[in-house]
């Protein structure tokens, strides 16, 4: 009996998968609450090292079909994506990408367009990676301060600078001001 799976995906806590959901509704798929399954975690993350997609693939069978709304709900690396359909090939679990239409997957334009397609999401991965680091590097340069909040103050931090330069061990000041040696250093 062939059974019909959904998998959404989001990469933030911030992020929904409401819309993927409604997008698959409105695609005639009436999925079981039991067989859809939802995932905050990165497309970065490969698709079998994800807890709810290891789910997934413990509970499907030969016969069985994958609903997703987009080749990158599955993974954003190529390499990731590609094994992946490759896997559901060689099981014979049929993957349809809402934005694939009824493109084969199994045939040869099947098989360029997800190669294509996740090439793109590869793409769009590093993009994000660079926008990111742009960001960070622009706030950096406007003094914003990165990382965890520091445990001293700025009369402490002024103090720990004085008197490390006046030759003040750093054990010394972390001891005097309470604070572990890495808020001193």
């Amino acid at each position: 009996m062939q059974r019909v799976f959904a998998y959404a995906r989001v990469s933030t806590v911030e992020q929904l998968t409401e819309n993927q959901r409604e997008q698959i509704a409105r695609a005639g798929y009436d999925i079981a609450p039991k067989r859809f399954i939802e995932e905050q975690i990165s497309g970065s993350v490969p698709a079998a090292q994800r807890p709810g997609f290891q789910r997934l693939l413990e509970r499907m069978d030969e016969g069985d079909t994958l609903v997703v709304t987009k080749l990158d709900r599955i993974g954003r690396d190529s390499i990731d994506v590609q094994q992946t359909v490759e896997r559901f090939q060689s099981e014979g679990i049929r993957l349809v990408v809402l934005q694939l239409g009824n493109l084969d997957l199994t045939s040869s334009a099947g098989a360029l367009m997800v190669k294509m397609l996740a090439a793109v999401a590869d793409f769009e991965r590093d993009l994000i990676i660079e926008r990111t680091q742009a960001g960070q590097a622009r706030a950096r340069a406007a003094g914003t301060h990165m990382g965890r909040p520091s445990k001293t103050t700025p009369g402490q931090q002024r103090a720990i600078r004085d008197a490390l330069a006046a030759g003040a061990t750093v054990s010394s000041m972390a001891a005097s001001c309470q604070v572990p040696d890495d808020y001193a250093r």
